[in-house]
C-alpha cells in the first residue's frame, strides 16, 4: 500500500507541476493557451517515462488523437491530434523493436503509391501549403498505422483501445450535455458538442462511430470487459444520433452488416438490422426534406454547388490537379470538396486519383485477407473512413488517423500473437476453396441426417409398443 500510494502521488503531482508551469508559460499571448499547456504536460510525462517504458510517449500520445482543437502555436493550424500522432510515431520509430508484420509492410507500400502519384502535383504546383500537407497526409495514414502498431506491437492493445474508448466516451457526455441546453432553449436540430472543446457534429460523429465499432466488436485479444462495452456502445450509438451525423450513421451501419454477416451471428444481424432500418430510413427522410425545402443554402444544395464549382475548376488541369489544400490559395475556390474522390482529383489530377483508387482497394482486401480475429476490427474502421468520405471532407486530420491507428493496433497485435505461438498461427485466414466448401455442406448434410435417425428410431419403438398393447 504504501508503494502504491506513492506511485499515485508521484504522478499526481508530475501532471500538476508540468501542467501548471505549462499554463502559466503559454497562456500569456497565445490562443488556446489551456489546451496547449495539457498537450505539453501530457507529452512531457510521457518524454520522462519513456526511460522506463519505451512506449510511454506513445501511449501517452493516444487520447490526444481524438482532440481536434488548435494548439495556437505559429501560423501552420496545427491541432492537438496532429502534434501527439506526430509524436507518437517518432517515439515508435525511434523505441520499438521488431520488423513489420507482412500485412503492415503491404499497408504501408499501399498508400506510398498514392503518396507517389501525388508528388507530381507538389512538382507542378510549388508552394508551401502543398509540400506540407504531401507530408501531412502520409502522417495521417502511414504514421498513424505505425503508432498503432508500436503499441499493439509492444503489448499495449487493452491500454491503447482503452484510452480511445475513455476520451469517446468524453466527446459522448459533452454531447449529451449540449443536447441538453439545447433542447432546454427549444432547438431540436443537429447537436455541435461544445464540451470539452467545440466540436463540429461530424467529426463528433465520426469518432463515436469508430468508438461504436470497436465496443461491438470487442476483440477477445483486447481483453476489454464485455460489462463495460455494451453500454458504452449504446452511449456512442445515442450519442451518434443527437449529432445527426448522417455519413457517420451510414458508415456504422455498413460495418456493423459486414461485421455480422462475416461472424454469422444471427441474433445480433437481426438486431442490427432492425437498427439499420429505422436509421436508412430518418438518413433519407432527411434529405428528403431538404431537397423539398428548396432552401438553397441547405447542406444538400450547398453540397451540389461545391461539386459542380469543383469540377469546373478541376477541367483548368485535369492531369496533375491544383495542388494539395489548393483552396488556401486559390482565389475563386476557398473552400474543401465535400467528397473525398472530388477532392483528390481536383488535388492531385487523373495521376493521383488513380493512385488513391488502387491505395482504397489494396486496404481492403488486404484487411480483409488478414485472419479474422485481428482483421475485422482494423478492416471495418478502415472502411468506415472511406464510406464518409462519400459524403463528407476526407483529408480532416483526426477523423482520418483515428481509424488508421486502430488498424495498426490491430496488426501489431497480432503480429505479437504470432511470435508468441512460435510461427504456428498465420497472418492471413485460410482460404476456403469450392471443394472445400462442397466437403463441409457435405459434412453438415451428414450431420442432419445422422440426428434425425435417433428421433425416427424411437418413434418406430413408440408405434411398435402401441400396437403391442393394442
Amino acid at each position: 500500500m504504501p508503494e502504491w500510494w506513492a506511485g499515485i502521488w508521484r504522478w499526481a503531482l508530475i501532471a500538476l507541476g508540468v501542467a501548471a508551469a505549462a499554463y502559466l508559460l503559454l497562456d500569456r499571448g497565445i490562443a488556446n493557451g489551456a489546451v496547449t499547456a495539457a498537450a505539453l504536460a501530457a507529452l512531457i510525462i510521457g518524454v520522462v517515462f519513456t526511460w522506463s517504458q519505451p512506449m510511454a510517449l506513445a501511449l501517452m500520445a493516444t487520447p490526444a488523437l481524438l482532440v481536434t482543437e488548435r494548439l495556437g502555436v505559429g501560423a501552420s493550424g496545427l491541432t492537438v491530434s496532429d502534434a501527439a500522432l506526430a509524436a507518437g510515431f517518432g517515439s515508435v520509430i525511434l523505441l520499438s523493436r521488431g520488423g513489420f508484420s507482412p500485412p503492415m509492410k503491404a499497408m504501408l507500400w499501399l498508400n506510398m503509391i498514392y503518396q507517389f502519384t501525388s508528388l507530381f502535383t507538389v512538382i507542378v504546383n510549388p508552394y508551401p501549403q502543398n509540400t506540407v500537407e504531401w507530408f501531412h497526409a502520409w502522417l495521417l495514414i502511414s504514421g498513424a498505422m505505425v503508432m498503432g502498431w508500436g503499441l499493439g506491437r509492444a503489448g499495449f492493445a487493452r491500454a491503447a483501445f482503452a484510452l480511445v474508448l475513455g476520451m469517446a466516451a468524453v466527446i459522448a457526455l459533452g454531447t449529451f450535455g449540449t443536447a441538453v441546453v439545447q433542447f432546454a432553449g427549444g432547438g431540436f436540430g443537429s447537436v455541435y458538442p461544445a464540451w470539452p472543446w467545440p466540436m463540429h457534429k461530424n467529426f463528433a460523429g465520426g469518432a463515436l462511430a469508430f468508438a461504436a465499432f470497436l465496443a461491438y466488436v470487442n476483440p477477445e485479444w483486447a481483453r476489454l470487459p464485455r460489462r463495460w462495452m455494451v453500454p458504452l456502445f449504446w452511449a456512442f450509438l445515442c450519442a451518434l444520433l443527437l449529432t445527426q451525423s448522417r455519413q457517420a450513421a451510414i458508415g456504422l451501419i455498413i460495418v456493423l452488416l459486414i461485421h455480422n454477416l462475416r461472424q454469422g451471428v444471427s441474433r445480433h444481424g437481426v438486431l442490427i438490422v432492425l437498427l439499420a432500418i429505422p436509421a436508412a430510413v430518418l438518413v433519407v427522410q432527411s434529405v428528403i426534406e431538404q431537397i423539398e425545402s428548396q432552401n438553397r443554402f441547405n447542406s444538400v444544395y450547398q453540397r451540389l454547388d461545391w461539386i459542380r464549382e469543383v469540377y469546373a475548376l478541376w477541367k483548368h488541369e485535369p492531369i496533375f490537379g491544383h495542388g494539395l489544400r489548393y483552396w488556401y490559395v486559390h482565389p475563386s475556390a476557398d473552400f474543401q470538396p465535400p467528397q473525398a474522390e472530388l477532392e483528390v482529383v481536383a488535388s492531385t489530377g487523373i495521376v493521383g486519383l488513380l493512385g488513391f483508387g488502387a491505395m482504397w482497394l489494396g486496404f481492403i482486401v488486404v484487411l480483409w485477407r488478414v485472419s479474422p480475429a485481428f482483421g475485422m476490427l482494423a478492416f471495418g474502421s478502415v472502411l468506415a473512413r472511406i464510406v464518409q468520405a462519400q459524403f463528407d471532407l476526407f483529408w480532416v486530420s483526426a477523423q482520418v488517423s483515428i481509424p488508421f491507428f486502430i488498424a495498426g493496433v490491430c496488426l501489431g497485435a497480432q503480429a505479437l500473437h504470432v511470435e508468441g505461438s512460435g510461427g504456428e498461427t498465420s497472418y492471413w485466414r485460410e482460404r476456403v476453396t469450392a471443394a472445400d466448401r462442397k466437403r463441409a455442406r457435405t459434412v453438415a448434410k451428414e450431420a442432419r441426417l445422422a440426428s434425425r435417425l435417433p428421433r425416427r428410431a424411437n418413434a418406430y419403438d413408440r408405434l411398435v409398443q402401441g400396437n403391442t398393447r393394442g
